[in-house]
């Protein structure tokens, strides 16, 4: 490493004009090469020992501030290495130090990335360092096997299986292996998710055993006149605080947790990148920035992440350029900042969470849960069986590799579990079919005028939230509320293919009767209009009835009997409907765009080709990928339903990592005891 260090600040020598290893009269090749061996050695020394204590005194500094600063910082460091160069030689400006920084940062990560894989003992080795470190440094560890959950935020079952039948994940089709004599480790399950298919409720479910109340991404709440959105700081609060007091429980790692890059803790004491901590004021009891120190505390890692997120920033303007010249359809907009929010999805998180699993494995932490947003947000923009999103997935693979291999080296055994909080949903939005959004056709069918250009609906990738997170920005929409007037016009949200109105001036849940007196064209606008699927209301009459088009009314108590629009869904879709419209928050009209069971492909009220949200199609299908060392997680000829159903799951096999899986005899229990 020293060698390649001292040769590639040579080469930057003799390459840039205001870098300089010798004095101004000249010198030999052999002091102009000690002198470089001296700087290269001095500048790693630095880079070891002074670069932990700079990124723990900015752990203050939010985390893209402190991914800027990687350049600067580097480049003062190797200027503070010339000057204390034994040779007394040398000389940089500060402006050229910065890329002479960061160029040797950059080969000496990629040399050392080289020699570990030439090399499987130095890999070893080095786990087997930081392993022993954590084991002197804290209490002994349980030798009962931990529980490490990775969520591969958006991928459905259908998506992963297809994947391994291409081998574009290597490491998950070893796991499910049935050929070539190699025995499986793993079996895959698939699941449902409540009509709400998105991170928000299903995140909640998982990790706190509760998704009451979530009837969408976003929803207006009358009694409180405001919009909650499920990944913005102050609602995650919120849901997170609801959903404790509801089931009376923490959440599933409240014993010795961890929770990096979800929106919700879990009631982990160890937490990075955690959207409902993002609120609270920084300090010691905040470990948010743990996972950035952690991981930037090597300036390899730092730099390699900077460089890889410029790559991913070039290689999304291409492929959207790409895209716009062949004329690709269904397409949207991928321009503004969001380049910059793919990266961050896709390099930078993906990294900081990787990097703080494996501590966390090393560490030897009970229960660990991980979400890795990087394909649901590239599956948004590009469509979820697109090449983009499958390259997103190999390299989501090899993480899985990583985090594999740090497992074995770990202090303690652990089981690692790979599952999903949604799938993606295909198609074209209803603004691009039809011309208009939602929000302008119920303006329409209430008589109001209708803008000549239709608006997008801001797309609710989870991404774009965190970024806002991470640069310690305010929340957007902070706040908003909408006055409870006469004549207010109505509340719409889009949430995937999944649209809520509201009406503001009216305290309780509109019924149809109610609806219909006050816009009478409303409901027969929507139910009739191609693109919408169904409608759930209030009924005087019914309690709750579902409404599609040519008059079609159906109870939601005979739904069981005649499923009317709701066959399309596919099976489990009346029960999910009758389970949101019990919610306090539901909204005066629930609206689902239309399906095709065909091609399975919905119109997202969103800006987005592939969504979720809603029903129809594979948005509603994750997977539950678990090792044979575990129970089953549902009987023969039982159905996994819904995120509570999965929450229940985690928590046993949480139980028989601590305890027998059967009953002991009487011997046995006294052995035991003895």
């Amino acid at each position: 490493m020293w060698a390649v260090s001292t040769v590639t600040m040579l080469v930057l020598a003799g390459l840039l004009p205001d870098f300089r290893l010798q004095s101004a009269d000249g010198d030999s090749a052999t002091r102009i090469a000690i002198t470089a061996g001296c700087g290269a050695g001095a500048f790693g020394v630095l880079s070891a020992v002074v670069w932990p204590l700079l990124v723990r005194l900015l752990l203050l500094v939010p985390a893209l501030v402190l991914g800027l600063l990687v350049f600067f910082l580097n480049g003062s460091l190797l200027l503070l290495a010339l000057r204390i160069n034994p040779s007394g030689r040398g000389e940089v400006a500060p402006e050229t130090a910065v890329i002479v920084a960061a160029v040797m940062s950059a080969v000496a990560s990629a040399t050392g990335a080289a020699l570990a894989v030439r090399d499987d003992d130095a890999y070893r080795r080095r786990l087997l360092r930081l392993a022993d470190r954590r084991r002197r440094a804290g209490p002994p560890c349980s030798v009962t096997p931990g529980l490490v959950c990775v969520q591969l935020d958006g991928v459905g079952h259908d998506v992963l299986t297809d994947a391994v039948r291409k081998g574009l994940v290597p490491t998950v089709a070893r796991w499910l292996s049935t050929g070539d004599g190699v025995r499986p480790t793993h079996r895959l399950t698939p699941w449902r998710t409540d009509w709400s298919s998105q991170t928000g409720a299903s995140q909640l479910g998982i990790l706190h055993g509760s998704t009451f109340d979530v009837p969408a991404f976003r929803w207006y709440e009358k009694d409180r006149g405001e919009v909650m959105v499920c990944n913005r700081p102050t609602s995650a609060v919120e849901l997170q605080r609801r959903a404790v007091v509801h089931t009376g429980d923490g959440g599933l790692l409240t014993v010795d947790g961890a929770s990096r890059g979800n929106l919700f803790s879990g009631g982990a004491g160890e937490q990075a990148l955690v959207l409902s901590i993002a609120t609270r004021r920084r300090g010691r009891d905040t470990r948010s920035r743990a996972g950035y120190f952690a991981y930037f505390s090597d300036p390899a890692n730092a730099v390699r992440t900077a460089l890889s997120f410029v790559a991913e920033v070039a290689r999304e303007i291409g492929q959207s350029t790409r895209a716009r010249f062949r004329r690709q359809r269904p397409r949207v907009s991928r321009g503004g900042l969001y380049p910059l929010v793919r990266a961050f999805a896709t390099v930078v998180e993906r990294d900081v969470v990787v990097a703080a699993v494996m501590g966390d494995l090393l560490a030897g932490r009970t229960a660990v849960y991980a979400d890795l947003v990087a394909y649901d947000e590239v599956a948004h923009h590009s469509g979820p069986h697109s090449r983009d999103a499958e390259q997103v997935l190999q390299r989501l693979d090899r993480s899985l590799a990583l985090i594999e291999r740090a497992a074995e080296h770990a202090p303690r055994p652990y089981r690692i579990v790979v599952l999903s909080d949604h799938g993606q949903s295909p198609g074209e939005t209803f603004r691009a079919r039809y011309g208009l959004t939602l929000a302008d056709l119920v303006r329409a069918g209430c008589g109001l005028p209708v803008p000549r250009r239709a608006d997008g609906t801001r797309s609710g990738a989870e991404a774009r939230t965190a970024v806002r997170a991470a640069l310690g920005r305010p929340e957007e929409g902070k706040g908003e509320r909408h006055r409870r007037t006469r004549g207010s016009e109505p509340v719409v949200l889009a949430s995937g293919n999944l649209g809520l109105v509201s009406f503001p001036d009216v305290s309780h849940r509109m019924t149809k009767e109610e609806i219909e007196a006050r816009h009478p064209a409303l409901l027969t606008t929507l139910a009739n209009h191609p693109g919408i699927g169904f409608l759930l209301v209030r009924s005087e009459a019914h309690d709750g009835v579902l409404l599609g088009p040519c008059g079609t009314e159906i109870p939601l108590a005979e739904l069981d009997e005649d499923s009317g629009p709701l066959a399309r869904f596919g099976p489990g879709a009346a029960d999910a409907v009758r389970r949101t419209h019990s919610f306090p928050h539901t909204a005066d009209i629930m609206v689902n765009s239309s399906h095709d069971p065909a091609d399975g492909e919905v119109l997202a009220f969103e800006e987005q080709i592939g969504s979720h949200g809603g029903l129809g199609g594979a948005q509603s299908h994750p997977f539950l990928l678990s090792p044979l060392a575990l129970s089953a997680p549902a009987e023969e000829g039982e159905k996994l339903t819904g995120a509570e159903h999965v929450h229940r799951v985690l928590r046993r096999w949480l139980h028989e990592a601590n305890g027998p899986q059967v009953p002991l005899t009487t011997e046995a229990e006294e052995e035991r005891a003895a």
